[in-house]
């Protein structure tokens, strides 16, 4: 009987074991549920501390910083700049301003000198332009030939801005002064009346401009003159007559006419050359018109004694009498005068030998060395 009673136990025991463990069972899922939730919140909770950390860091340093430039002058946070627009720090006073900073090329030669120093100019434009940084170029430089190419410079120092000009109070007002190349602006230097300090290129001798000498010249001399002034007389009898005697063929000198478009004489006068130039008296038809500038020059209407001039030198005067009454070479008249502002030319006489300029200041021998020194290269 109690070996009965035994079995009966432990069979009761084995019952109630397999029932606990089927409760265990049953009840993992739910705890491992519950230990993943724990994680999760656990992970943000770490997650939130951290980003306090970081943003109470930061907020510390940029008191820390506030706090140094208050009580040592320097060092200064974003929070101290948008509270001013002005400020000292390691001797320097800093300005804030509104305008984007532009980019300004200087393009130059440093062999040219003194005469093409740019300081003047880029005083002037600074205080236009105060957020305006500028970079130097040397003409020989492979970017320096690209910028010569892409804006055709004749003449240094040359200025391009950035784009970021457009964005300034100046650009509408010099917007008719500057030249645009893809994202870049050059400054017309010589119609913005900015000083020349050396020229990249000389004027143009073309098949119809008047020219005494050989087309294979090895000196070429462009000379912009104007008939009713008494410097140009001077000039052609102290220096061009006495060149053109010396050399010969060894220079060409070709003659354009250039003057204010308001003088009537000036006109007429250029006009009555060029028609007697046609007929291949250019030479004795100018050596007159200076000769007697004094009396046509006054004259309200000197068409009745250019056309006398053009007889007492045996020109054909049919021919000449309709070339001038009909204004045959205003348009190359017109052209001249565009080349000479595009050079910059503000006085007559201006000769070019190469890319030397002359004026009326120039006695013959400045120029009679400059033409040998050309001769000899």
């Amino acid at each position: 009987m109690e070996e009965e009673k035994k079995s009966e136990s432990l069979s009761a025991q084995q019952e109630e074991q397999e029932r606990i463990e089927s409760l265990i069972l049953k009840e993992q899922p739910e705890l491992k549920e519950e230990e993943d939730v724990l994680q999760v919140k656990d992970r943000k909770i770490k997650n939130l501390i951290s980003a306090v950390i970081l943003l109470g860091g930061l907020f510390v340093g940029s008191l820390f910083v506030d706090v140094v430039q208050l009580f040592r002058g320097g060092g200064f946070s974003q929070h101290a700049l948008n509270n001013t627009d002005i400020f000292s720090s390691n001797g320097k006073t800093w300005v804030a301003y509104t305008g984007p900073i532009v980019t300004m090329q200087v393009l130059n030669d440093v062999a040219c000198g003194d005469a093409c120093k740019p300081d003047e100019v880029l005083v002037g434009l600074k205080q236009a332009i105060p957020t305006m940084l500028t970079q130097k170029v040397d003409v020989a430089s492979e970017q320096g030939k690209k910028l010569v190419a892409q804006f055709g410079f004749k003449t240094l120092p040359a200025f391009i801005f950035s784009k970021e000009i457009e964005s300034t109070d100046l650009f509408s007002k010099a917007q008719q002064f500057l030249d645009k190349q893809g994202d870049s602006y050059a400054i017309k230097s010589t119609e913005a009346g900015f000083p020349i300090g050396k020229y990249l290129t000389a004027p143009t001798i073309s098949d119809n401009d008047i020219k005494i000498g050989p087309d294979n010249a090895k000196v070429k001399i462009v000379e912009f003159s104007d008939f009713t002034n008494p410097a140009d007389s001077q000039f052609y009898k102290d220096v061009v007559s006495q060149a053109i005697k010396d050399y010969g063929d060894k220079i060409q000198f070709s003659f354009k006419n250039y003057f204010l478009p308001t003088s009537v004489q000036s006109l007429s006068a250029a006009m009555a050359s060029e028609c007697a130039n046609e007929q291949g008296k250019f030479l004795p038809y100018a050596e007159k018109l200076y000769a007697t500038q004094a009396a046509w020059g006054k004259m309200k209407d000197a068409t009745g004694a250019l056309k006398s001039y053009a007889t007492q030198l045996g020109l054909n005067y049919a021919n000449f009498n309709q070339c001038l009454t009909n204004k045959k070479y205003q348009d190359k008249l017109t052209q001249s005068a565009s080349e000479g502002q595009s050079f910059g030319v503000n006085e007559t006489p201006s000769i070019f030998i190469g890319t030397n300029v002359q004026t009326s200041a120039a006695k013959y021998d400045d120029v009679k060395k400059i033409i040998d020194e050309q001769l000899q290269k």
